[in-house]
């Protein structure tokens, strides 16, 4: 398959009203500072015994920063209104110098261009180049169909485009320029998001529907459809569970533990446990660990009340954390309290993530594995092998 015309570039893909404000910020101030001040703050790492809060800028700016490095950067803190942590400005320094949207000028200095002047009045023709070389049309275009998805549910589809369409070849990197455009989709109001779902709005359709060049690729197609037949296949598992012997779901629950190796995992007798449901061992460094679990099969929302129940049989199972696992959801105040100072940790599976688990350790699923081929366009422009 040939390449298309454009590549998909930026790995660290900013927000793009972050990226306005830089570019006003900015202008007229000399590129070596900005770069230094990008590699002055990088460099402070921070130790366990002296860590840096990043969240607060009034203070590590002053503590950390000296001169036009620390002028610069309360200017960024300052000027953005406190939206813009000086921070976390490099993927917005590499796309503005990428898409030229500042240029240096005789003396060094960055200088407004047309294109950045376009871009920060918010021209359709300077933005939609650029989202389309950056593949967001492409991205919107396979969220559509779906309407609502999680990352995951985005990411098959997502990764096939990049490896048609960029240099990266890692799937840490697909996911995370996925997370960072979703991001960008989110800001300019394109997608909204509730928790760990997200949803294509009307200006994002209306957006995409304005590109004509979103390429038909096979490989995503076959993408799209693998993706889907998973998404429905969830949906039995999550069905095939509620229906579920009770006692049955407690031997689901141990076979899982053993698949992520905790170590004597037993099912509790049905009465006499308390609420414990499984108890296990788990290792940790030199430490052995004894955890009990209580799983819920009922898909409504667990409360405060039973963490606070199973919590307080631990000692009765020599146990110094618990685990919940349910098919529903749990409440704020089952969250709040889960991890509190001083009060044994009790975790907290909820039915998206037992699905996750269960799939990722193979209990109740099979896996079916198609292989595609595609012809290694690069082995055959090399050049002919002369004759000897």
């Amino acid at each position: 398959m040939t390449k298309k015309n454009y590549i998909v570039r930026m790995p660290l893909f900013p927000i793009y009203s972050e990226a306005k404000a830089l570019i006003d910020i900015w202008n007229g101030i000399p590129r070596s500072t900005v770069s230094g001040m990008i590699k002055a703050i990088v460099e402070q790492t921070g130790t366990p015994q002296n860590p840096v809060d990043w969240t607060d800028p009034d203070t590590w700016i002053p503590e950390r920063l000296k001169g036009d490095y620390a002028k610069l950067a309360a200017e960024v803190w300052l000027q953005s209104g406190g939206t813009v942590n000086p921070r976390h400005t490099y993927g917005s320094y590499l796309f503005i110098n990428a898409y030229e949207l500042l240029t240096e000028d005789h003396a060094g200095l960055y200088r407004l261009s047309n294109k950045g002047q376009g871009f920060i009045d918010g021209h359709k023709n300077v933005i939609m180049e650029i989202d389309e070389l950056e593949g967001i049309p492409q991205l919107l275009g396979i969220l559509a169909p779906k309407t609502t998805a999680k990352r995951v549910d985005l990411l098959d589809e997502w990764s096939s485009f990049l490896d048609d369409n960029s240099k990266f070849n890692s799937a840490s990197t697909f996911k995370d320029t996925l997370r960072r455009r979703m991001m960008n989709l989110i800001d300019r109001g394109f997608v909204s998001r509730e928790g760990n779902i997200y949803t294509i709005t009307e200006k994002g359709r209306e957006y995409a529907s304005g590109f004509s060049q979103v390429v038909n690729d096979p490989k995503q197609e076959v993408a799209r459809v693998v993706s889907e037949f998973n998404n429905a296949q969830r949906k039995v598992l999550r069905d095939q569970l509620s229906i579920m012997n009770p006692y049955r779901f407690e031997h689901l629950a141990k076979e899982l533990l053993e698949a992520m190796e905790y170590q004597d995992v037993e099912v509790t007798k049905a009465s006499g446990d308390k609420g414990v449901d499984v108890i296990a061992t788990a290792q940790f460094g030199i430490t052995t660990v004894k955890e009990v679990v209580q799983v819920k099969r009922h898909q409504g929302n667990i409360g405060r009340t039973v963490l606070d129940q199973l919590r307080g049989v631990l000692p009765l199972h020599g146990a110094i954390r618990g685990t919940l696992i349910t098919l529903g959801k749990f409440s704020k105040g089952c969250k709040k309290v889960a991890v509190f100072p001083g009060a044994a940790p009790i975790s907290l599976i909820d039915g998206d993530k037992l699905i996750d688990l269960l799939i990722e350790n193979k209990i109740g699923i099979k896996e079916q594995k198609e292989i595609l081929i595609q012809v290694d366009e690069a082995y055959f422009a090399d050049e002919e092998i002369s004759e000897s």
